[in-house]
């Protein structure tokens, strides 16, 4: 099987170094040569030229498919051939095409793996002569080819490698671009492990053998929508199905852990598996619907899977990964630790589904770090074993375990950063002068995880813990996979390493070496986004309220646990590790948990009535319907929103019974007659709504207590005022009286004698007045 060496920095990955001149030579025709570049530039991730316009083109891209041997043994094969294409993705047509592989000098200490390992060594002290691959290669078309060197021989026919060693190789492209000169077009870099020469020295184990363990990671993107009896599940797509198929990623990863456990590593293997990934393929055994589009067709490759995995690890180490991969140190920064202790909470799912006891108390966290604060809520949760990387406890000397976390110490495994990152590969690698590299969506290779494997076991010679974990969501293909796996095996068998059981590391006397805690700054910037983790906080407390606002009917129906678990658990989908760096996918996770907790509350409502409601009087009450579908009691606050008109009274928090609906009188006091609009909600009691907010057409006539009170006063007060002004008048006229009656009796004394009547014709006759004299 062709084993591919992926387009990935450091990690023998395909890089297409545009335009980079080999060492000068005589342009043709006088036409200028384009600017040469040193081979250790190849996969710098700088420009060379800070303008733009300056940047070399990108002509051709060099994809290596195979390179054997892997490794080479005094019983292997006595040269190295490399197999691939050559592809002209550039604007014109290139012509005498040479292919060349070139090495540097051996890989001594730790310090030059690792700058290797970072950024490629000179591989240019040996440079055999070119071979021609293809006379003439136009626009868009590629051309295969096959080169095999010796490791030994003469000058310039050779790779003259006499003594073993880390040896950086390069395969180099030249050309002849249209419009140019011969130049470097595309090349390959990567290290090559020489345990011992065919005919020639051989590298013997040291009595210092390395302790080997391997984490084997099986965990893929959150896949599960909602589980339901019956063929009712849900996933979000049927990727998962193709992945667990015969040539699928965890297939293969299953396939390669099988083959493990019958070789001499098998002691060093443990599986770390994600409870949610099982909590998945379990329910795909029973038939499942992918979410727009129909029936899943992944249920016999799940039931296969699934049942392989159960029989490989029966009395073997299991690890049980955070639920769904949880990003633990996001949710500690936003204060959730109680979901955080969710997460670690899969180890009971695991053995249920897999019959295995995993380790208990142990958490491997995303990336394998954790700050002080993540660090304080696992171990308010029990855990008292990690599996950290180095980086965690910078600074701190050796390989082995450590002490970590103060008075409440728990036990720190590291992870081996040197060949795990050789294993993550680097960041897509980009052409000189900065300019993105064409390349494909190839896997990582896992061949400088081979070379960094192989320092560790056969020339540092130290004896140290070396315990290696690829990345969770390995993509690298079965070949490759293979390779690793064979690798360490010959390692094993050949003594340069012991394996070490994962169980060793983490059990008995605890570590006499301590450790303080360091959470690197690239670690915080690829954590899942903080306004994806404060609203699954936000939602979480939503939940955490729903559910106790629920009870359970009787022992025979549901609990609200069997609610409200599985909504929790989408939750911690939403912070997934597989979103660190995909603000997208944490976002499209978090809607569909929202969604779900958003149908839970939907299924506790007010029922609207077809016709207005008749009040017959002032205090009449305003009847509501409740219905609840859930399998839970519910209790649940009757809240009518503010209407002008209507006065709500106090009413308690209503029991609503399990697949029920209620009949709730809601007393109020009608202020005034007419026509109302009056809106009703539920909510929990504590305000969490529930449901949707329900209008009722309220219609009276009556008259309320209020206004009948203030029209009584009214008239009272009118009779008051009315009575008031009769009794002053009565009073007045009364006074009146009195005082006239007093003053006639004294009229009558002073004058007894009447005057003298005259007749009417005397006073007719009587004289006129006398005239004045100034008349």
């Amino acid at each position: 099987m062709k084993r591919l060496l992926a387009a990935l920095a450091a990690a023998s990955t395909l890089l297409v170094a545009g335009a980079a001149s080999a060492p000068a030579t005589p342009a043709d025709g006088g036409r200028l040569p384009i600017k040469p570049a040193p081979a250790t530039q190849i996969w710098a991730t700088r420009a060379l030229s800070s303008q733009p316009g300056q940047q070399p083109q990108q002509l051709l891209r060099l994809d290596v498919e195979e390179l054997t041997p892997r490794v080479i043994t005094s019983d292997g094969p006595d040269s190295v051939t490399v197999r691939g294409k050559v592809v002209n993705v550039g604007d014109r047509d290139v012509t005498d095409i040479e292919l060349r592989l070139e090495r540097g000098d051996a890989l001594r200490t730790e310090e030059q793996v690792r700058s290797a390992l970072r950024e490629p060594a000179d591989a240019e002290v040996v440079q055999p002569q070119f071979t021609r691959i293809v006379e003439e290669l136009p626009q868009g078309q590629s051309a295969p080819f096959s080169l095999t060197v010796p490791l030994r021989g003469g000058e310039r026919s050779s790779l003259e490698i006499e003594q073993p060693g880390i040896y950086p190789i390069l395969a180099n492209i030249n050309g002849v671009p249209e419009y140019g000169g011969r130049a470097r077009l595309a090349a390959l870099s990567t290290l090559l492990p020489v345990l011992s020469v065919p005919g020639g020295a051989v590298q013997g184990p040291s009595g210092n053998q390395a302790k080997l363990t391997l984490l084997w990671p099986l965990a893929d993107e959150p896949k599960l929508v909602q589980v339901a009896a019956g063929g009712g599940t849900e996933l979000v797509d049927d990727e998962l199905a193709s992945s667990l198929a015969l040539g699928g990623r965890l297939y293969g990863l299953l396939k390669g852990y099988e083959a493990a456990l019958d070789s001499p590593l098998a002691p060093a293997v443990c599986v770390a598996v994600d409870p949610d990934l099982l909590r998945t393929v379990a329910a795909m055994t029973e038939g499942y619907q992918v979410r727009g589009r129909g029936a899943g067709a992944g249920q016999r490759d799940a039931e296969l899977w699934l049942d392989l995995l159960r029989r490989l690890v029966a009395g073997r180490c299991v690890v049980a990964l955070p639920d769904a991969d949880a990003d633990l140190v996001a949710l500690s920064r936003a204060g959730r630790g109680d979901l955080g202790g969710l997460a670690v909470a899969g180890a009971g799912l695991v053995q249920e589904l897999l019959e295995v006891q995993p380790l208990p108390k142990l958490v491997w966290p995303e990336d394998g770090v954790v700050d002080q604060g993540t660090l304080a809520d696992l171990t308010a949760h029990g855990v008292t074993s990690l599996v950290l990387d180095q980086s965690a406890v910078a600074g701190t000397p050796g390989a082995g375990p450590v002490l970590v976390g103060g008075d409440r110490a728990v036990t720190a495994v590291r992870i081996d950063a040197m060949v795990s990152d050789a294993l993550h590969g680097g960041s897509p690698a980009q052409a000189l002068g900065g300019v993105a590299t064409p390349t494909e969506a190839l896997p990582v290779s896992v061949q400088n995880a081979l070379a960094a494997l192989t320092y560790r076991a056969a020339f540092q010679g130290t004896g140290q813990n070396v315990v290696i974990a690829p990345p969770r969501r390995w993509n690298a293909p079965t070949g490759e996979v293979g390779a690793f796996l064979e690798t360490a095996e010959a390692l094993v068998a050949g003594q340069f390493a012991a394996p070490t059981g994962l169980e060793g590391l983490v059990g008995g006397t605890p570590p006499e070496q301590t450790a303080a805690l360091s959470y690197p700054v690239e670690a915080g910037a690829r954590e899942v986004t903080p306004e994806v983790v404060a609203s699954v906080g936000q939602s979480w407390l939503e939940l955490q309220d729903v559910a106790g606002a629920m009870s359970q009917e009787d022992a025979g129906s549901a609990a609200p646990e069997d609610l409200v678990d599985p909504l929790r658990l989408g939750l911690l989908r939403a912070v997934s590790g597989a979103w660190r760096g995909d603000a997208q996918g944490a976002r499209a996770a978090l809607a569909l948990a929202r969604d779900r907790i958003d149908g839970l509350r939907s299924q506790v409502t007010v029922t609207e009535p077809g016709s207005p409601i008749l009040l017959g009087s002032g205090d009449s009450p305003i009847p509501v319907t409740v219905k609840n579908r859930l399998d839970v009691r519910v209790t649940v606050r009757i809240v009518v929103e503010d209407t002008p008109g209507i006065e709500v009274k106090q009413l308690a928090d209503q029991v609503l019974p399990a697949r029920g609906d209620r009949l709730i009188s809601v007393p109020v006091e009608v202020l005034r007659s007419g026509r109302f609009s009056v809106h009703v909600k539920l909510a929990t009691p504590s305000g969490v709504e529930l449901g949707d907010r329900a209008r009722l057409e309220v219609s009276s006539s009556a008259y309320g207590t209020i206004t009948v009170v203030i029209t009584a006063l009214a008239g009272a007060l009118l009779v008051l005022l009315s009575a008031r002004r009769i009794y002053r008048r009565v009073r007045a006229a009364k006074a009146a009286e009195a005082a006239a009656a007093p003053a006639q009796r004294n009229d009558l004394a002073e004058d007894p004698a009447p005057e003298p009547l005259h007749s009417p014709a005397e006073e007719t006759a009587a004289p006129a007045p006398e005239k004045s004299s100034t008349s």
